[in-house]
């Protein structure tokens, strides 16, 4: 899996003025903000709320340019819910995303 990083890193450190500190927090508040939505994915029972997690994590990665992430979104949005495959590739761009700040 492709770490998530260049333009994600690119536009949080545009967003918080190029200070170190809050594009820690930025990076952090959108990783906990992305974890959240996979999470409920993982918990969706119906397709209404594995297409609602799939469009917030979407939106989410759409809006801070992850382009990584939004593809998997996208492909989130396109599938079945509880898609395994999915969720294990959604899990692991966090977990690198997590341990390459």
């Amino acid at each position: 899996m492709a770490y998530e990083g260049g333009s994600l890193d690119a536009n949080l450190a545009v967003a918080a003025g190029y200070d170190p500190e809050l594009v820690r927090e930025l990076r952090a508040a959108f990783i906990e903000s992305a974890e959240r939505q996979v999470d409920l994915l993982g918990r969706a029972r119906c397709d209404g709320n594995w297409h609602v997690a799939a469009m917030r994590l979407k939106g989410l990665a759409a809006s801070f340019h992850a382009d990584g992430l939004l593809d998997l979104a996208e492909q989130a949005v396109d599938s079945a819910p509880g898609d395994p495959a999915i969720l294990r590739r959604l899990h692991q761009m966090l977990a690198d995303m997590t341990v390459n700040p």
